[in-house]
């Protein structure tokens, strides 16, 4: 007999409602991103508009500003929320007047249709293709010669390989062509003899052999170069250079000219037409010295000053019904994201302001004074969820007396030292700064570094300092010593 019973049970879940999700999502964007946002935003919402109005003059105190620092997430204020502002703390009385906290500054310039764009006059990048087949148009040699050049010159990578073997591009060729192998190899030593040097190169060894033997006969160390790249490139990456020196048979002066020669060649030949364009960050919070302590500010320059259209609110709400209408919904999701961008910032200030008296004694003396510091102390600290630090901490940027650093740099690994804890950035910074200052004659080894390392306090084996010295992209000892022999021969 099989019974059927109903229970009822009660649980705890939570909704995802959309004023989440957005909540989620501004907290998540960087400065710019956050900024297209809130264009889309106020292009498509009626009710939004920017507080253009209500600019106040410097010195003028704006009387609907909010001056708590203390709001936690999720938190609204009573009433209607209707202008986005920023929270100076309390005891930064000298920095610039809270009035002036906007997203767009007065003054700023617009520019009108007539004036002409500054993009017209940038000179236009030219890639890598484009210079070769420009070079392939002066070049004297067939009508089949060419477009055999072209199909290579198409074929290369845009750091200046060609990866594409013979057969690939007989295959790409039309079949009533024929093409034979050879012909192509000779129409790829065409295409290799253009500039940059070593382009066209189908790997290492003949990308460096091309640029070596572009050069003067009579150059010191070139024929050793070049018989280290044909035959032993792989044993100049090891670390044992007496056995080199017995394979080839030459001294240390003749094997440091070699290897400047060779590091003076380009391993990507390509990457000098790589695109210059500089991708600008804009700091979202900036951090200064008051009395004795440091204290974290949000960037004027990226706080919007938005708010309700109260006209059109207060002709809505006068409409019956309209609560469930479309418009009623545009209203409702426009307070929405006043608040959302309110606790915005507010999130991201709390976050900061955690982070720099957590790593204060980084703005006083540097990488070396770093703390070891993971995202859940930050969270147990302001009673947040790790994820949501972590959002705070992606994509934002802080500007400080050392310059502009990502929230995410300020939390590093900690390495067991002698029984107690150091990070593992104030680690890497011990090491630079050793290997930095010894002797150009006599580089230190990973172990005597190791050694340094243990008389200053921080205990941590060599294969520490090994990984931690190419992570930093900080040549071995061998490779020390040669550009030091090289220096000196020169």
């Amino acid at each position: 007999m099989i019974r059927t019973d109903m229970h009822a049970r009660t649980s705890q879940q939570l909704a995802m409602t959309p004023q989440l999700q957005q909540s989620i999502r501004l907290l998540q964007l960087s400065a710019a991103e956050f900024e297209q946002e809130l264009e889309e935003t106020l292009a498509n919402n009626p009710f939004l508009e920017r507080d253009d109005a209500l600019r106040a003059e410097p010195g003028q105190e704006s009387g609907n500003e909010q001056t708590s620092t203390e709001a936690t997430p999720g938190s609204e204020s009573a009433g209607d929320a209707t202008d986005v502002i920023a929270e100076p703390p309390t005891d930064s009385s000298d920095w610039e007047d809270a009035s002036s906290l906007r997203f767009d500054q007065p003054g700023s310039g617009e520019r009108s249709e007539d004036d002409p764009d500054a993009t017209h006059f940038a000179p236009g990048s030219v890639c890598l293709r484009d210079s070769l087949l420009e070079q392939l148009s002066v070049c004297r040699v067939s009508e089949r010669d060419r477009q055999l050049a072209s199909l290579v010159i198409h074929a290369i990578e845009p750091d200046g390989y060609l990866r594409m073997s013979i057969e690939e591009l007989l295959e790409l060729c039309p079949e009533r062509e024929a093409v034979e192998s050879d012909e192509l190899k000779i129409v790829i030593k065409l295409v290799q003899s253009f500039e940059p040097a070593g382009v066209g190169a189908r790997s290492l060894e003949e990308c460096l052999h091309i640029q070596l033997y572009d050069r003067d006969e009579d150059t010191p160390g070139l024929a050793l170069a070049l018989r280290i790249v044909e035959k032993h490139l792989a044993e100049l990456a090891t670390p044992d250079t007496p056995r080199l020196l017995r394979t080839l048979r030459c001294t240390d002066a003749e094997l440091a000219s070699a290897y400047q020669l060779i590091r003076g060649c380009s391993p990507k030949p390509g990457s000098a037409f790589a695109s210059d364009r500089t991708d600008y960050v804009v700091a979202d919070v900036q951090v200064r010295k008051i009395g004795k302590r440091w204290v974290a500010r949000i960037n004027p320059d990226v706080v919007p000053r938005i708010h309700l259209n109260r006209a059109f609110a207060s002709m809505v709400r006068e409409q019956r019904g309209s609560g469930s209408s479309p418009i009623g919904h545009h209203l409702q999701e426009a307070r929405w994201f006043v608040r959302n961008v309110n606790q915005r910032f507010r999130t991201v200030l709390r976050v900061a302001q955690a982070i720099v008296d957590r790593q204060s004694r980084f703005f006083d003396y540097g990488d070396i004074a770093m703390k070891p510091l993971v995202l859940r102390e930050i969270a147990e600290t302001l009673g947040m969820h790790e994820s949501t630090v972590s959002r705070v901490t992606s994509n934002k940027y802080m500007m400080t007396p050392r310059g502009l650093i990502e929230l995410k740099y300020f939390f590093s690994s900690h390495v067991e030292s002698d029984g107690h804890a150091c990070s593992a950035r104030a680690v890497r910074a011990l090491i630079r700064q050793i290997i930095v200052a010894e002797d150009p004659k006599r580089p230190l080894s990973d172990v005597k570094v190791a050694k340094l390392l243990a008389e200053k306090g921080v205990v941590v084996a060599r294969r520490t300092v090994s990984k931690y010295r190419d992570s930093m992209h900080l040549p071995s000892v061998e490779v020390r010593r040669l550009s030091s022999s090289a220096a000196l021969a020169a």
